[in-house]
């Protein structure tokens, strides 16, 4: 595994390099970038901006995120994760993101959010059983429309993650505790959303239901909805109409995110709802 260094950004250059690498992400020109300035300002705030270096001085990948106030708690707001496509999948954005919990936790702050599309499965993978966060908030096109290319077509919907720092739960994600095994009632949850035979390559979502009162409930999503992007935006925008209608109905009913499972071609989303004292 290659070695990385991550460390707060120093010079001007260093902050210059992550925006072209945040272009190189989200697209050329991207309007959401931030700027030196802002990166830099973060750091004199008590936020984070930092990046990782190959041992030949290459940035690899980088983390940003502010400190502030979020209903009169002290909070930490982590914007942006990314990583070089040649150094995705060998546990670099987990460790960015180990590194912005320890340095935030320096700052005497335990409870960081974040948001990511809840038709990735790949980051919300990531997320829950890595990271160890769960998921209380459901935000309709959070961001409006914007010119990625990587947000296209489908709107900007977001889980708003919720990290507890100190947690026991994160501690063990951290540690490598991916949650196995679950509890009975988790493996055996009925489906508040499945699949249906959709006659194509691609899997299509089932009908919701929004009626289950279990504590705890499964809810289908994609396994690669960028495959299902390029080959059908209908389809892409079916389950981004289904996944936000059954997710905003169980979330609006107490219910938080605790995992996701992953499949071949579709992976689930397990929710819990202690109001019903299930087994956790």
């Amino acid at each position: 595994m290659t070695d990385y260094r991550i460390r707060p950004f120093e010079t001007v250059g260093e902050l210059k390099e992550c925006v072209r690498l945040q272009e190189e992400t989200w697209g050329l020109g991207f309007s959401e970038r931030v700027p030196p300035a802002i990166l830099k300002v973060s750091q004199i705030l008590g936020g984070v901006a930092a990046g990782a270096y190959s041992a030949d001085g290459t940035l690899t990948g980088f983390v940003f995120g502010m400190t502030g106030l979020r209903d009169g708690e002290v909070v930490h707001w982590s914007d942006m994760l990314a990583v070089r496509a040649e150094a995705r999948d060998a546990g670099l954005g987990a460790r960015l993101k180990a590194y912005q919990r320890e340095a935030v936790l320096g700052r005497g702050v335990t409870k960081m959010h974040w948001t990511f599309d809840p038709l990735q499965s790949r980051n919300a993978y990531l997320n829950f059983a890595k990271l160890g966060i769960v998921v209380r908030e459901y935000v309709r096109d959070m961001y409006g429309e914007t010119d990625s290319p990587l947000h296209r077509g489908i709107g900007t919907d977001r889980f708003i993650a919720l990290w507890l720092l100190d947690h026991e739960r994160v501690i063990g994600r951290l540690r490598g505790d991916d949650g196995s095994p679950l509890p009975g009632p988790a493996l055996e949850a009925p489906s508040a959303l499945g699949v249906t035979d959709s006659g194509g390559s691609h899997p299509a979502p089932g009908p919701p239901r929004g009626d289950l009162d279990t504590p705890w409930v499964r809810v289908a999503i994609p396994a690669d909805v960028s495959a299902i992007m390029n080959a059908s935006m209908d389809l892409a925008l079916d389950w981004r109409l289904a996944t936000r209608e059954v997710l905003t109905r169980y979330l609006d009913r107490g219910y938080e995110v605790r995992e996701l499972l992953r499949g071949d071609r579709v992976s689930h989303y397990l929710l819990h709802s202690d109001r019903l004292n299930a087994a956790t």
